[in-house]
């Protein structure tokens, strides 16, 4: 695993575009070469015991949604195992980011998040924090408008995914 102190997340603030919420006061996180892969057989797996040392659990291992999508119960964060693939992050007016092997992106609840292009091998481990439940936001206005109040209810983890409790994460999500 990574040292905390080499590597310092991009941190990216999206705004509400009316469709997709976002989240007002905690930023997307992206740590590039979070997880160190190097000659292991099974990317996945280190990738999962990282998650589960750190209290992330719920796991899954998939590809991305094609469509723009975000929850607003949960906060989530995504391992990027094999390959690679360009998200758009926020909705239309969001970010676009190149992710590949050994990236991690943790979403604040209410980001939009949709793979626009991927690598045929593209395997990605999603894992989410002990509190909060998970749901499936498409951007409809009904959807929208629970997701504002339930948003800011949605309670910030105890620890990083990747870097435990004293993880830039802890930091940079504190209220």
């Amino acid at each position: 695993m990574a040292d905390p102190t080499a590597i310092q997340p991009e941190t990216f603030l999206l705004a509400d575009d009316g469709s997709i919420p976002n989240n007002p006061s905690l930023p997307l996180l992206v740590y590039r070469g979070g997880i160190d892969l190097a000659g292991t057989p099974d990317p996945a797996e280190v990738i999962e015991a990282a998650f589960r040392r750190n209290g992330w659990g719920d796991m899954w291992r998939n590809g991305i949604y094609p469509f723009v999508h975000y929850h607003s119960m949960i906060h989530e964060v995504l391992g990027m195992a094999r390959g690679g693939a360009r998200v758009r992050f926020g909705g239309e007016q969001g970010v676009e980011l190149d992710l590949r092997s050994g990236d991690v992106a943790v979403l604040p609840a209410g980001t939009g998040h949709q793979n626009l292009w991927a690598t045929p091998d593209l395997l990605v481990v999603g894992a989410y924090p002990p509190e909060g439940r998970l749901d499936l936001c498409r951007g409809s206005r009904a959807e929208h408008a629970r997701a504002l109040k339930s948003i800011p209810r949605v309670p910030v983890p105890e620890s990083d995914p990747v870097f435990g409790a004293d993880g830039p994460l802890v930091t940079l999500w504190r209220r």
